[in-house]
């Protein structure tokens, strides 16, 4: 598998555990080895991994919790550290979200999550030049 396939599903994992409100898989997804960050839309920045996992503790348990689904990855490898830019649809409109990740113990874990609103759309498939069809 090469590295742009493997951060490509790195970020899928983030997406099923988002979409499946799995609060152990998501724990799975971060970096444990080095400092993170989230910044959910219209949230301040949230930093440390207990910190971080606990943000997703209260929107994962929320109720109800909008279904999540991430769209068109844009992924880009750079030496240890692979970037994910894609949309995030949420009942019809979008986001757009960045997923940096880093390879520890010989997978992929994020260690940044940042989604804002756009009034783009994704592009269509197979128009991009880095994404997985």
């Amino acid at each position: 598998m090469s590295e742009l396939q493997a951060i490509f599903f790195a970020n899928e994992a983030f997406y099923l555990a988002f979409t499946g409100r799995d609060l152990r898989a998501m724990a799975d997804v971060w970096a444990e080895k080095m400092d993170v960050c989230v910044v959910h839309p219209g949230w301040e920045p949230i930093y440390g991994r207990e910190a971080v996992l606990e943000s997703w503790h209260r929107i994962l348990e929320a109720s109800p919790s909008p279904e999540i689904v991430g769209q068109s990855p844009q992924v880009l490898v750079n030496d240890s550290v692979g970037t994910v830019v894609c949309f995030e649809e949420i009942k019809g409109n979008f986001l757009i979200a960045t997923n940096l990740f880093v390879r520890q113990s010989g997978r992929w874990r994020m260690f940044h999550h940042h989604a804002a609103p756009t009034n783009a759309r994704p592009p269509e498939e197979g128009t991009q030049p880095n994404s997985i069809n």
